[in-house]
C-alpha cells in the first residue's frame, strides 16, 4: 500500500487557484519575483557556479528559481504536487526558449525512493511552511543530494513579530500576499529546522534573514532571522 502524501489538499488548491499569476510580477507573486535574484546570488555564493550542475528545486510551484537557476546554466528538475502551477512553469519555460529544465508532479519522497544521491544541489523554498510533516521533506532532501552537496532551505520563523509581519502585516494591511496565504501554526523556528537538519545528516553552514521595507517596497538579505529565514546546510561527504 503506497504511503500517504505528505501534502495538504487545501494548500494545493489554494496555489491551484493563482496559477495563471504566477510569472506576473505585479500579481500576488510579486513577492517571489523580487527575492529571487536575492535567493539566487545566495546560492551560487555558496555553492558556487551553477552551470553543468544537477539542481533540483522541491516545491518549484510555477518555476521561478527552478528557471533563474537553469539560465545559470544548470539542469534543474523541478518538482511540485500542485498540477496547474507545474503547466504554467512548464509552458513559460517553453515560450521564452529556457534550456535545462523539466517538471514532474511528484513528491520529495518519492523522488527520493528513485534518485537518491542524484543532485549537486537541492532547493526547498517556500514550502516546508505548506506541508503537514516539515522533517519529512527535509529528510528526502538530505537523500536526494550527493555526498557534499548543498541543501538550501528558506522558510517563516514562529513568534508574535513574524505572525505580526508575515500574516497581519503582509495579507491584511499591506496586501503583500492574499488573505489565509500562510497559517501560523505551521511556522518553522529555526531550532526547529536545525533539529530536523541535524537529524537527516545535514550540516548547517549558513543562515540568513529576508527583510522588507514597505516604503521602499525593497527586500534585501540580513542577520535578522526572526521573520523570513534561509538556511544553507551540506550533506556529509561519504
Amino acid at each position: 500500500m503506497d504511503a500517504p502524501l505528505n501534502a495538504d489538499a487545501a494548500e494545493l488548491a489554494k496555489f491551484s487557484e493563482l496559477a495563471h499569476r504566477w510569472w506576473d510580477p505585479e500579481s500576488e507573486f510579486r513577492p517571489l519575483h523580487q527575492i529571487n535574484p536575492l535567493r539566487l546570488g545566495w546560492i551560487e555564493g555558496l555553492a558556487g557556479p551553477l552551470g553543468g550542475r544537477a539542481v533540483l528545486d522541491v516545491g518549484c510551484g510555477g518555476g521561478i528559481l527552478a528557471e533563474a537557476m537553469a539560465r545559470q546554466g544548470a539542469q534543474v528538475l523541478g518538482i511540485d504536487l500542485a498540477d496547474k502551477p507545474l503547466k504554467v512553469a512548464q509552458l513559460h519555460a517553453l515560450e521564452q526558449g529556457v534550456q535545462g529544465v523539466t517538471y514532474r508532479r511528484i513528491s520529495a519522497e518519492q523522488l527520493a525512493a528513485e534518485q537518491a544521491g542524484h543532485y549537486d544541489v537541492v532547493t526547498c523554498m517556500e514550502m516546508l511552511e505548506h506541508v503537514p510533516d516539515p522533517a519529512s521533506v527535509v529528510a528526502a532532501c538530505a537523500t536526494l543530494v550527493k555526498p557534499g552537496g548543498w541543501v538550501f532551505f528558506s522558510t517563516l520563523n514562529r513568534n508574535p513579530k513574524s505572525f505580526l509581519f508575515a500574516i497581519v502585516g503582509a495579507e491584511y494591511v499591506l496586501r503583500l500576499l492574499p488573505r489565509g496565504t500562510h497559517e501560523y501554526g505551521k511556522f518553522i523556528r529555526p531550532s526547529e529546522l536545525a533539529a530536523h537538519c541535524r537529524h537527516a545528516g545535514l550540516d548547517l553552514q549558513a543562515t540568513r534573514g529576508l527583510e522588507y521595507n514597505p516604503l521602499t517596497r525593497r527586500y534585501w538579505l540580513s542577520d535578522d532571522t526572526s521573520v523570513n529565514y534561509l538556511f544553507a546546510t551540506r550533506r556529509g561527504a561519504a
